[in-house]
């Protein structure tokens, strides 16, 4: 992943709603959800969250299908790993330590 894409992609994630849309649709998982269901989700006016499922999508974090009259979203499942492992591509320095909690990283120099 190039940097301008993670920064699109940390950009777009950077704000609450659009956090948890992503969250919401990573747990639905490939079949993604309608964006009236999302609307009904996330309580909020599905005029309110066009906003911000474009913001989602412009970043490649979404992908989108017609289904009659309703367009399903999903979480663009390659661009959130791209991601992921953009950010811990140098964890460690270089050393494999996965998954990421058995890193044995710490702020805190060894003495």
């Amino acid at each position: 992943m190039e940097t301008d894409h993670a920064l699109d992609a940390l950009a777009a994630l950077a704000h609450s709603i659009r956090l948890s849309v992503f969250r919401l649709l990573v747990q639905a998982g490939p079949a993604g959800l309608p964006a009236g269901r999302i609307a009904e989700l996330m309580e909020m006016p599905a005029s309110s969250l066009s906003f911000h499922l474009k913001e989602l999508h412009r970043a490649k974090l979404l992908s989108s299908r017609q289904d009659g009259r309703s367009i399903i979203y999903m979480a663009h499942f390659d661009t959130m790993n791209a991601l992921l492992g953009y950010l811990t591509e140098n964890c460690c320095s270089g050393n494999p330590c996965s998954p990421v909690s058995n890193c044995s990283f710490t702020s805190e120099p060894k003495s």
